[in-house]
């Protein structure tokens, strides 16, 4: 058997990018084994990463407690009589004032209850007022839920201290009656968030932790001083709080809290990791600067630099040489393909490298020729298919027997004085010969008006008073051409189904207009509007292929009229031709556009 020989540029491109590759892996083997470090920054990512995680389950469990405390005040008896109609007593009112300070809750600066009829219940020596406690605005953040516990982050514009600080509140509700509800604020000293770290071993100099609250403000931060002074030096403290805005909402967990660890969310001089509290909107954080994580890694990242500049710069040589010997061709052949515009088969493709890119411009070249030939064998049966479809569409009549019949019933009928019956043949007689007109099957517009205007007359003659007709036409009908037979039908359809619920009064309207470049026929009739189910189906019709029309009425009872026009339009003006249907309150209008705007030389 013999051998099988790979390609030119197979064996060329495996050649040079197997020792390009084969010396970017020596040296980087050569690397890592002088300098082994890898695991290293792992270590620390892991390391904080954890502590994060860590953090976040603590801000988790303050907020249960909060959750947990502030419920049973509001359970508690007193606070529950607070809020009827008849309040407390003074004595009541002072142990329940007191009542607040015995919460089972460490790190309570100081709190406030105010009842639904604006009773304060404070600390013995402080002086908060109702007033205050609107002044303050607090209640802005308990709004939108019913009776949930809220964190917020603001200044203390309640007690007095006017330094921001974190309050805990809820709406206070009466579990038994329907009742306004009271408000409960708790302001917490900054040892409540310092017991996110309880149990930490402390950080490694140089980085920092804390909490962010919604707004990306630090509540609680440990950090070297020159960190702290520098407000987490603006851009890392910027880069926290968008990024934990960022990811605040990805995952759904459970209970519908959203947590996310934010690892590796690179920022200015370090890496932050983030644990958002969905209950709360806060986040804990920590920051490794690059000087910690890199630490003991300088050494191993100037020799793999080193090695991947060399790397580089081979690439680059290699790549440039590659580009002249291989390149070339190929732009040949993708601009021979990107540049055939369907119409120009004699742009051929002439390669001589010796590989097989000949190979593929000789079968292109010889591709282009197979196009030409089927492109041209499709014309061909386009053209007798669509000869052989307005063949079966139009029916074809004998003239001359037809028209010597309905001659000897309209003297019959004057013979007999039938006034009625005279008018009806005249007016069957004209349709006819519009109808069949000479085979031909376009026509004057003027010639269609008078086919549908006999045709409406008829039906006048059938449904006395049934409807009356108007046509309004905007062109020159005399020298305005369109395929025949697509009006009639459509009036017919208006008598059939617009006016089955109609005795008399219908009207029936017949508009023709040019917009631009398109010739606009609509019919409107008075009657019952087109179903809406009925008018999608038609209107679909317009983006559908002309071999799936018939489909779309497969019961030939109904629809049979509108197939028909549609496949006649399509086969004769392209695909531009638009056939629609609308429904309005007072009846229903048909509009067919036609390109070109009814030209003869473009028919």
């Amino acid at each position: 058997m013999k051998q099988r020989k790979h390609s030119g540029i197979q064996r060329k491109y495996l050649k040079y990018t197997i020792a390009l590759l084969a010396i970017a892996l020596m040296l980087s083997c050569i690397g890592v084994w002088a300098y082994v470090g890898r695991g290293m920054t792992s270590v620390v990512v892991d390391k904080y990463e954890f502590m994060t995680k860590q953090m976040g389950v603590e801000l988790d469990n303050l907020f249960e407690k909060s959750d947990e405390v502030t419920a049973g005040c509001i359970q508690y008896e007193d606070v529950q009589k607070s809020l009827q109609s008849q309040g407390l007593d003074d004595v009541r009112h002072l142990a329940l004032s007191k009542y607040f300070a015995y919460v089972d809750m460490k790190h309570i600066a100081d709190y406030c209850y105010v009842d639904n009829k604006g009773n304060v219940y404070a600390r013995s020596y402080s002086d908060v007022t109702y007033e205050d406690v609107l002044n303050s605005k607090f209640e802005t953040y308990l709004e939108g839920d019913y009776a949930k516990t809220k964190w917020f982050w603001a200044k203390d514009t309640l007690f007095g201290s006017k330094e921001p600080a974190l309050f805990i509140g809820r709406y206070v509700r009466n579990m038994d009656y329907p009742h306004e509800p009271g408000m409960l604020f708790f302001k917490m000293d900054n040892r409540f968030l310092q017991e996110i770290m309880a149990g930490d071993e402390g950080l490694t100099e140089g980085t920092a932790s804390g909490v962010f609250d919604a707004k990306g403000e630090v509540c609680f931060l440990e950090a070297p001083e020159h960190l702290k002074n520098n407000q987490l030096g603006d851009s890392i403290g910027k880069a926290i709080s968008d990024a934990t805005i960022q990811y605040m909402h990805t995952n759904e967990m459970a209970y519908g809290v959203s947590k996310m660890i934010l690892s590796g969310e690179p920022v200015k001089d370090g890496i932050v990791f983030a644990y958002h509290q969905g209950a709360t909107k806060m986040t804990a954080f920590s920051y490794v600067p690059y000087t910690v994580l890199h630490a003991g890694m300088s050494k191993v990242f100037i020799i793999f630099i080193l090695i991947y500049v060399l790397v580089i710069m081979l690439a680059i040589l290699l790549s440039i040489y590659f580009s002249k010997r291989f390149t070339k061709p190929i732009e040949e052949i993708k601009d021979a393909m990107t540049g055939f515009d369907g119409n120009d088969f004699e742009r051929r493709i002439e390669l001589h490298t010796g590989t097989e890119l000949d190979e593929i411009g000789d079968s292109y070249n010889k591709m282009l020729e197979n196009i030409k030939l089927l492109l041209e064998e499709i014309k061909e049966q386009e053209k007798e298919l669509r000869t052989s479809e307005m063949n079966l569409l139009i029916s074809q009549i004998n003239p001359h027997f037809l028209y010597n019949t309905l001659d000897t019933i309209y003297m019959l009928a004057r013979i007999t004085k039938e006034e009625r019956t005279m008018k009806m043949i005249q007016a069957l007689s004209k349709y006819l010969r519009l109808c069949l007109s000479k085979g031909e099957e376009i026509v004057t517009l003027k010639d269609e008006l008078e086919n549908v205007k006999s045709y409406m007359e008829i039906q006048q003659i059938r449904n006395e008073n049934l409807f009356t007709y108007e046509v309004d036409c905007k062109v020159d009908a005399s020298t305005t051409w369109v395929l025949k037979l697509i009006l009639q039908p459509l009036v017919e359809n208006a008598v059939k189904h617009g006016f089955c619920d109609l005795y008399d009064g219908g009207i029936i309207k017949i508009t023709i207009e040019r917009e631009g470049e398109m010739l606009v026929l609509s019919v409107y009739n008075s009657g019952s509007p087109i179903k809406e189910e009925v008018m999608n189906k038609i209107n679909a019709m317009n983006t559908m292929a002309l071999m799936e029309l018939k489909s779309c009425f497969p019961d030939k009872k109904k629809g049979y009229g509108v197939v028909n026009i549609m496949t006649r339009l399509r086969l004769k003006y392209g695909e531009e031709v638009r056939f629609l249907y609308r429904a309005k309150k007072d009846g229903t209008t048909c509009i067919i556009k036609i390109p070109g705007g009814g030209a003869e030389e473009l028919l």
